[in-house]
């Protein structure tokens, strides 16, 4: 009886395990718990790194997946009171202030799958009715649209978290360019004379139809250079997220329209982390790209950057139509001379020069800072980029 009880309860775990790792990302279904149930069985239970890779084969179809689950099993596995653990850590408590282990890339992701199953935290105590009231107010409006139009700098936790999963999902569709190659097309404006004279060959010099030609359509690229330094603390990660978003879909779904979509962040210098944004776990993204870009949340010298950019990037990424995002605050300490030589040189190299600045969300904005000055006289458009509406708005 008492064997039963245990296979009862390690199904039982092994079925909330893969609840968890779906939670997380991974395309886990009934049949994938019961085909690991029956490995479990045939496999036996004899020491962790078996039962590890017994779940590994059952729940991991794709590289990218294993880092969500090697994340996702050490925390589950490691002790039968976790759970009770993970759900003390969300009530509020006071503690005094210590150095935390910086998390794993995918191991946050995987703790807040584990806790999705967690009861909540007890109700508050009674409040009186103006308190009710307060409350009754609060919530009277959509949370997800006040999500949408709350400043990035003012979110909590929570609802960054979920601000970045709005974010991964935004789609800027990207109209196609008109090219100057042809293509054949039944009902072009123009004749195929070569094609014509290519089928009378099979027809002893006789044209019966005249085929068309039409210009053929190109997907244009999106160049995305992000400002890291302090100032841009609050908003750099977060729009890193949407640039990640913006780099997986690219090249991959038609709707979307964009050919490919190059990334550079910028402090004090140039990095490109194009290559890191293309991997699918968005946590090991982020650190790949941090673990490059030495100059995170330092100084700022967006003339020296946008010059190291036409110099060597210029030419080889845009042509052809790219679209230019310039993310930044504008807040430079650098010649505004040479910012605005360099952004001059920048805009007339491609097709569209967008900036998008966290400030502009404030009504009384002005263009007092020698960068903002240097700046804004050479975009194309000045949008802000301070909460979700603000990056939607960009499909306009």
């Amino acid at each position: 009886m008492a064997a039963a009880d245990d296979a009862n309860r390690l199904t039982d775990n092994i079925a909330h395990f893969a609840r968890a790792l779906r939670r997380a990302g991974l395309p886990v279904g009934p049949a994938r718990v019961v085909e690991a149930t029956r490995a479990v069985e045939a496999a036996g239970f004899t020491s962790k790194a078996d039962f590890y890779w017994t779940l590994h084969a059952c729940f991991v179809s794709r590289p990218d997946h294993r880092a969500v689950f090697d994340a996702a099993f050490h925390l589950f596995w490691r002790d039968p009171q976790l759970m009770d653990r993970m759900l003390a850590m969300l009530l509020s408590t006071v503690k005094a202030p210590r150095e935390e282990k910086k998390p794993k890339a995918a191991e946050q992701r995987a703790k807040e799958a584990l806790m999705g199953d967690a009861p909540p935290p007890a109700p508050p105590p009674e409040r009186d009715d103006k308190q009710e009231l307060e409350i009754d107010a609060l919530y009277a409006a959509s949370a997800q649209e006040k999500l949408r139009s709350r400043d990035f700098e003012q979110m909590t936790t929570a609802e960054i978290e979920e601000a970045k999963k709005a974010l991964a999902r935004l789609r800027i569709p990207a109209p196609p360019l008109r090219s100057r190659r042809l293509r054949s097309a039944p009902h072009g404006p123009r004749a195929d004379w070569r094609a014509a004279a290519r089928a009378s060959f099979r027809t002893g010099g006789q044209v019966f139809e005249l085929p068309r030609k039409a210009p053929r359509p190109r997907a244009p690229s999106l160049i995305a250079l992000a400002d890291v330094s302090g100032s841009m603390t609050a908003y750099s990660r977060m729009l890193l997220h949407f640039l990640h978003g913006l780099s997986l879909r690219a090249g991959r779904h038609r709707e979307e329209g964009w050919a490919r979509v190059e990334s550079f962040v910028f402090g004090t210098r140039l990095t490109r982390i194009t290559r890191h944004l293309q991997r699918r776990d968005v946590d090991e993204a982020l650190e790949a790209a941090g673990r490059d870009a030495q100059d995170w949340e330092g100084g700022t010298r967006i003339g020296e950057c946008l010059e190291s950019f036409n110099k060597h990037w210029a030419r080889r990424l845009l042509g052809q139509g790219s679209v230019v995002l310039l993310i930044t605050d504008g807040l430079d300490r650098g010649d505004p001379d040479r910012l605005a030589r360099e952004a001059e040189r920048l805009r007339l190299s491609c097709r569209k020069l967008i900036w998008l600045n966290p400030l502009l969300r404030w009504d009384g904005f002005e263009a007092k800072a020698q960068g903002v000055a240097a700046l804004l006289p050479e975009v194309d458009s000045f949008r802000a980029a301070h909460n979700i509406n603000s990056l939607a708005a960009l499909a306009d």
